[in-house]
């Protein structure tokens, strides 16, 4: 009993201090960590929909080069997505019920809102961080042999799109470090299983004699 207690009072005492040092880093990257340019583009560069443009483009690239073949590429990235979704939003948020650094008494009277509005829901983990992350795994490990070293482009992608999430002033630096894990889990999952039973045939044609 006396081990329990000391263990959560240790744990409990983890978390202050991992807190207030989440808390000081938000504030570096959203209210001292600034400038007006980065004020102009975080605001939509982190929005989903800014995406699709990619999103459309890796389709496109899929079913062009692979035809028939590449649904089951493309269905394995719409389920790593739909978990990492799910897991973040509906799972995680639910049970830490951490608030965003927009909805909290103190925080809000010192940080800055670039969006419109503060989300609703909670703020561990990020959904932004866990989706962009699976996605990112995934496609690097299933297109590693088409992209090559330009592969690592989209964990940069994701990284700035997480970066973005704590500077427009919704989520903390942990949320996003919390949800990049997890959804690297998650698409390392999805793609060793699709690598295992379907994988993708190489573009490069053999030569014939």
């Amino acid at each position: 009993m006396i081990e329990a207690t000391l263990g959560i009072s240790f744990l409990h005492k983890l978390w202050v201090i991992l807190d207030a040092w989440d808390k000081y880093f938000f504030l570096q990257i959203n209210v001292f960590w600034t400038t007006p340019l980065l004020d102009d583009i975080f605001p939509w560069y982190r929005d989903a929909t800014t995406w699709y443009p990619l999103y459309i483009f890796l389709l496109l690239f899929i079913a062009m080069n692979y035809g028939w073949k590449g649904i089951p590429w493309i269905i394995g990235l719409i389920i790593t997505i739909s978990i990492s979704d799910q897991l973040s939003s509906n799972l995680i948020k639910n049970y830490f019920l951490r608030p965003r650094p927009c909805s909290d008494v103190f925080i809000q009277q010192y940080a800055r809102l670039l969006i419109n509005s503060c989300p609703v829901n909670f703020s561990f983990t990020s959904s932004h961080a866990t989706n962009h992350f699976a996605a990112a795994m995934y496609i690097f490990l299933t297109l590693k042999p088409v992209f090559k070293k330009w592969n690592y482009l989209f964990f940069i992608w994701a990284a700035t799109i997480c970066y973005g999430q704590v500077y427009v002033g919704v989520h903390y630096p942990i949320d996003v470090i919390g949800g990049a894990l997890i959804g690297c889990f998650i698409g390392l999952a999805s793609a060793g299983l699709f690598n295992r039973r379907f994988g993708l045939p190489s573009l490069i044609e053999p030569t014939t004699i």
